[in-house]
């Protein structure tokens, strides 16, 4: 779509294009920030502020301790923890030290986490220890000869450090027995890093920064290759998108940000630590999220203008009780991503802080973010948004030929933010890419006259009953307003008769809820080749560690 119809639907103050080529690397990002705002907090874990001087130094020290290990430039390195200090600090010694950063989810079982490191070749891995045993388990079949062992409380400080170190050991247990014999502790390697001898690399725009993992929708998980100039590209964009509001931050007060969704997801690594590390922000790291009272009880002591989140945590926090103990009257942004944001729970969401959830989209492949609602719309559109500057989106159908407003067609996009291909997967690269540079994403959309798209789902979740197409976001969307109703999801279930047909799985709010009042109500909404013909109940939904619902384990029950 070269003529851009989205951009009449743009903010006043942002640009169709901008310059994303303001740092020859994320380095280069990364150690202005620490120049510039070297006494200010970077990090808020526990109650322990840690600033960007600080920051820098850890990292730089870091650095000097992988380069002795005696790596190469280009080499990976594995990430495997949750929303603790070390991991800002592990990225940017990493990416200092001219090596590229692998981030792994920390609750992947050994088989999936054998793949990872072989796939990516990954010489050496900082993880906390909650999970070593995990890495005991298939150490032995993957090229990493060094890891780094980090603690819940290793930045905390010796008194809070060690108490918080033996709760979680002694009291919670919740670090299984491990043994990894040549670990080595992450204090010991900053202090190992202190005395080595840093040589700084000349790192490029166009070297490889993230090795992003897909969650294997589409069989095997694959690696997207994000170049520094790719997340670089994103962090600006999505500066210059909220622009309109978080300039609204009175002058002298720290831009402050909610990081509960983890780190070695692209969305929080780019939109909440770069982006945070960019802007000089200060970031609350929030290490388990599904603790609801605890998240809200932290938040508690914080002034918050950001807030990057899924539909299920927007969910989660608004419906708690606690929910009116926090302050949310500073927030300037709330921004939705991952999953679809659902119109009840931004319609609370707003009603409780005066805050819209901006519903954007994007892939681990694009950085991630591609489009967004305008952050100055107070109405939930149900649609995705725009794109966002120097950003194209077009529809295709089967054939690879554009289709026109109001045709359903799947959703490619081209720009700086999207990946060099994914790792060592030509094969792979070349189904997804375009000749003309577009990455077709799998998802179908639609896009009206003012440029506003909407996905009407993904290829694979679509339920064909009858011939007729039925869109699970649709049904979801429309179920999840039945009072009653928690959360849901909708799959397709093998039918004798029509083929496929729909399953709605619920968790209910109120336990007086009965599957009559779900089909009555399906019935009143819904036209009849969508209407349930399974609806189960159950106490929670599969989801994965970010909040996204995995339909297919649904399927396979």
């Amino acid at each position: 779509m070269t003529d851009r119809i989205w951009l009449k639907s743009y903010p006043k103050g942002v640009n169709a294009d901008i310059n994303v080529s303001e740092y020859t690397s994320l380095v280069a990002l990364m150690e202005s920030s620490f120049q510039k705002y070297s006494k200010q907090v970077a990090y808020n874990f526990m109650g322990k502020d840690i600033t960007y001087g600080q920051t820098d130094s850890l990292s730089q020290a870091f650095a000097g301790y992988l380069q002795s290990l005696g790596l190469v430039k280009g080499d990976r390195i594995a990430i495997m923890m949750p929303n603790v200090p070390q991991y800002p600090v592990a990225v940017a010694g990493i990416l200092r030290a001219g090596y590229v950063v692998v981030n792994i989810n920390p609750l992947y079982t050994p088989r999936e986490l054998e793949h990872q490191l072989k796939d990516s070749g990954a010489k050496a891995i900082v993880i906390i220890e909650n999970f070593a045993t995990t890495l005991e388990k298939c150490i032995a079949a993957t090229p990493v000869k060094h890891v780094v062992l980090c603690a819940m409380g290793d930045q905390l400080g010796l008194l809070k450090g060690t108490l918080v170190n033996y709760v979680v050991r002694n009291v919670k247990k919740m670090v299984p027995a491990f043994n990894l014999p040549s670990a080595v502790r992450f204090n010991a390697a900053i202090a190992i890093g202190t005395k080595a001898a840093f040589k700084k690399p000349d790192t490029k725009a166009d070297d490889v920064a993230v090795l992003q993992y897909t969650g294997g929708t589409t069989g095997v998980s694959k690696g997207a290759v994000l170049l520094h100039r790719n997340v670089i590209a994103n962090v600006l964009q999505s500066e210059a998108w909220n622009a309109p509001v978080m300039g609204k931050i009175p002058a002298g007060e720290q831009p402050t940000g909610v990081c509960a969704l983890p780190l070695y997801h692209i969305f929080a690594f780019t939109v909440g630590m770069m982006l945070s590390m960019r802007t000089g922000g200060k970031l609350i790291l929030i290490p388990n999220p599904r603790d609801i009272p605890g998240v809200l009880k932290e938040l508690t002591k914080h002034t918050i203008h950001s807030f990057p989140a899924v539909n299920t945590l927007f969910n989660g926090l608004a419906n708690h009780p606690d929910f009116n103990t926090v302050d949310w009257s500073h927030l300037k942004i709330s921004v939705g991503g991952g999953t679809a944001v659902q119109s009840g729970v931004a319609k609370l969401w707003f009603e409780k802080t005066g805050c819209p959830i901006c519903e954007g989209y994007g892939l681990s492949e694009t950085s991630p973010s591609a489009t967004c609602n305008p952050v100055t719309s107070t109405a939930y559109t149900g649609t995705i948004g725009v794109p966002l500057p120097n950003t194209y989106l077009k529809l295709l159908d089967d054939d690879g030929n554009e289709v026109g407003p109001g045709q359903p067609g799947e959703i490619a996009i081209k720009g700086p933010q999207v990946m060099a291909g994914y790792w060592q997967r030509p094969d792979e690269t070349a189904k997804v890419m375009t000749s003309d540079g577009f990455f077709k994403t799998g998802d179908i959309g639609v896009v009206d006259d003012k440029g506003y798209f909407k996905i009407v789902d993904r290829k694979k979740d679509m339920i064909l009953v009858s011939g007729f197409n039925v869109f699970p976001t649709e049904l979801e969307d429309v179920v999840a307003q039945l009072a009653g109703v928690m959360e849901c999801a909708c799959v397709g279930v093998p039918d004798a008769k029509t083929g496929e047909a729909v399953k709605l799985v619920i968790v209910k709010k109120d336990p007086a809820l009965t599957e009559a009042d779900v089909r009555n109500y399906c019935k009143e909404n819904l036209t009849g080749y969508k209407q349930p013909k399974v609806v189960e109940f159950r106490a929670e939904l599969p989801k994965t560690p970010v909040g996204k619902i995995l339909r297919r384990e649904l399927r396979d029950k």
